[in-house]
């Protein structure tokens, strides 16, 4: 440990023999049209398994849209006794996609229940022992695209995978690419100092490489592309990895592996396990994942075999069939459904499965892992990103040639979201008849106690026995994830045996309950949002679990808890039973702020943690590269940092400046008109200055990062006189 704590302490060797990027293959990655599509231009398609897809699809689907039928009669026979009226014809409206909606992944659970128990796999990974060599004849990229992240996180991770792949001889196969888009000037240039320390550390580390983009345009799948068109062709496939993604040796060797053995395989998706959970939250979104997902990813490997999804991170892409069928268009006309495009995963997906190629979701492969943010306020802000991309592709979804499977996970990825505003529309709705019942006869509330409004109803045990059957809908998915797991005697005593797993279960579940009204909030906000054409641009995440501000937190969910107050006095003003109808949502706003800062202390996780509940099998039995992470991200962390501004560092470091220097890319002849407007008032001011003190002093973040990112530029800075500090 002292060794590992003084080589990460060290400081680089500038600089190493290797150069920072490999020699450059140009490839051509033309953007994919999508309103024209010639079916000439696509591999052959592979349908062996057509009948049997056919047959589980319909199963699936038929069994969700067979009880989404029953359920709304139910509904409608609640409501009728003659004529129903225009609300009531507008509640029977709203209920019908909602319950849609969770039927759908209630029958995906059973589907992933049985298909998990039973063992079968559709894509057969080879198996693989812990430590076992491999013998693999293609080459892959593991790309780390990262942007303004902590460096030592990324660093610590690319460090872990690298030493297992090496520990069983499987280096020879794999290369490392982090790829920055990185655009605050001090945590580029801690990158670079991160990065030849990384390679000191392992040794030289020649299949590890770095690259700074000068624009970080179209972001992450600008990020992959520019990857692609530069080295892409050095390499049969791609591992897509985010800043905080790590795999064992094992499973990047499985999905090597798999795609030498699926040579109709275009991309093979993991399923991929939260770790490192530390708050409240991380650790409620941990165990859920840990416990729920794999019925829910098993579900999905059943009915949609070679069609499935790509989710952007710990999958791996044949690069070939990338780059021929996944190049992305800008979009025409303005935001939301123009520009960019932001959900690019799902849309890669639909053209590589248009260009002929299969999507396997591998749930069967282990040792795939994420984190999760560390708050909700941090979940919210991440979600509001993907409401907008996923809203966007509601322009994509009449894409020429498009497979029928791709276009529904697009429409699935569309409502995730319109579920919120419809769930909301429903409560209000729901609350205006009890309001028009109130005021105007006849009373739809009797003097007694009783759970739902009394709407004119022929069968009054029927509502309550639909709102059971929803309820039972509703947490199916977590009850057969905990079913799953108890057949497992060996999992379950890593969740801590069968009571804290149950006890975890209703934790999760009743906290859930009390987020989720703050969610439809939120997310009906983001959609109203995403539908004005309001960007929410690209903030870095927040990892680890660095403590909210309370005042951040009253700050986010003050509305919430005031529409609480709103509803709830609403509601008791027409009757008790309202209340006592709309109390878990009431609950949920009125909780909304010591819920949320609950949910970002450590300190309970770690109290939580303690009393062996939400607790995973990761935690009790860690992986050796979930171990090693973290060890070497803690020796990371007790390096000195430097906190001199980076343009100081650059005039007085002459060997972080020829390094730096040394990686940046090749000046390209600008376009006539084409000016940098950042790195023109930057020259400016830096002819104004009397010191490097001063240029500092008055130099935007913006104009910094340009100066850095120009050998004239630092040249001028470099004319400047250093003062010496007092």
């Amino acid at each position: 440990m002292d060794k590992l704590r003084a080589q990460a302490g060290a400081a680089p060797v500038w600089p190493l023999t290797t150069n920072a990027v490999p020699e450059e293959i140009s490839a051509s990655m033309p953007a994919q049209s999508l309103s024209r599509w010639r079916a000439e231009g696509a591999r052959p398609d592979a349908g062996a398994d057509s009948i049997t897809a056919a047959l589980r699809r319909l199963l699936v689907l038929g069994a969700a849209l067979a009880g989404t039928a029953v359920a709304s009669y139910a509904m409608y026979e609640v409501m009728a006794v003659t004529d129903l009226t225009y609300l009531q014809i507008v509640v029977l409206i709203l209920f019908v996609p909602n319950f849609a909606w969770i039927a759908l992944w209630f029958v995906n659970a059973i589907a992933g229940f049985f298909h998990a128990a039973s063992g079968s796999s559709y894509l057969k990974a080879p198996k693989l022992a812990p430590g076992t060599p491999m013998i693999l004849s293609k080459r892959t990229a593991l790309l780390v695209p990262t942007y303004n992240e902590a460096p030592a996180r990324v660093f610590a991770n690319v460090q872990a995978m690298y030493e297992a792949l090496r520990a069983i001889g499987a280096l020879r196969s794999f290369d490392f690419f982090i790829l920055s888009d990185t655009t605050e000037p001090a945590i580029w240039l801690a990158e670079e100092t991160g990065f030849y320390a990384l390679r000191q550390r392992c040794g030289g580390g020649g299949h590890i490489y770095y690259r700074h983009r000068p624009q970080n345009l179209h972001r992450k799948s600008g990020n992959v592309e520019d990857f692609c068109r530069r080295w892409g062709m050095r390499y049969d496939y791609m591992i897509v990895l985010d800043a905080d993604s790590l795999m064992t040796a094992e499973a990047l060797l499985q999905l090597a592996a798999s795609m030498e053995r699926h040579p109709e395989a275009g991309i093979i998706q993991t399923s991929p396990q939260i770790v490192n959970g530390g708050t409240l939250f991380a650790r409620l979104q941990q165990f859920a994942s840990r416990a729920f997902g794999p019925v829910v990813s098993g579900g999905l490997a059943f009915w949609h075999m070679g069609d499935s999804n790509y989710w952007g991170h710990n999958a791996i892409i044949r690069i070939r069939a990338f780059i021929d069928h996944a190049g992305l268009p800008v979009l025409p006309g303005r935001t939301p459904f123009g520009g960019q495009i932001l959900s690019h995963d799902f849309v890669e997906a639909a053209l590589v499965r248009r260009g002929g190629w299969k999507i396997y979701m591998a749930n069967e492969i282990e040792g795939s892992y994420e984190e999760s943010p560390p708050g909700l306020i941090d979940f919210a802000a991440r979600d509001r990103r993907w409401c907008q991309g996923n809203l966007q592709h509601m322009a994509l979804l009449n894409t020429s040639g498009m497979y029928w499977l791709s276009r529904l996970h697009l429409g699935l990825g569309i409502y995730g979201y319109l579920a919120s505003p419809v769930w909301l529309s429903f409560l209000l709705v729901g609350m205006l008849l009890s309001l028009q019942a109130h005021y105007i006869r006849p009373e739809y509330f009797a003097e007694g106690f009783q759970l739902f409004p009394s709407w004119p109803v022929m069968n009054p045990e029927l509502a309550a026995s639909l709102f059971i059957a929803t309820m039972g809908v509703l947490l199916g998915p977590k009850i057969f994830g905990v079913l799953l797991v108890l057949r497992d005697r060996e999992i379950t005593a890593q969740f801590g045996g069968r009571i804290k797993l149950l006890v975890g279960l209703l934790i999760e579940t009743l906290l859930s309950s009390f987020t989720a009204p703050v969610m439809m909030l939120i997310q009906t906000g983001a959609v109203i949002g995403a539908l004005a054409g309001r960007d929410v641009g690209w903030s870095t995440q927040r990892r680890g679990d660095d403590q909210i501000p309370f005042a951040e937190i009253y700050r986010r969910h003050r509305n919430h808890t005031i529409l609480g107050v709103v509803i709830g006095v609403a509601a008791l003003a027409v009757s008790p039973q309202l209340l006592a109808w709309m109390s878990p949502v009431v609950l949920g706003l009125l909780l909304a702020i010591p819920m949320s800062a609950l949910g970002a202390s450590r300190r309970i996780g770690k109290a939580v943690a303690k009393l062996g509940l939400l607790q995973t099998p990761e935690e009790v039995n860690p992986p050796a590269v979930l171990v090693r992470s973290r060890e070497i991200l803690s020796d990371l962390e007790m390096t000195a940092v430097s906190n001199a501004d980076p343009l100081l560092r650059i005039a007085q470091e002459p060997e972080l400046r020829e390094a730096h220097l040394s990686m940046l890319p090749p000046v390209k002849q600008a376009l006539k008109g084409e000016v940098d407007v950042n790195l023109v008032v930057a020259m400016a001011k830096l002819e104004q200055a009397g010191s490097v003190q001063e240029a500092v002093a008055f130099l935007t973040v913006r104009e910094k990062q340009s100066i850095l990112g120009s050998a004239s530029a630092i040249g001028r800075l470099l004319r400047l006189p250093v003062l010496a500090a007092e």
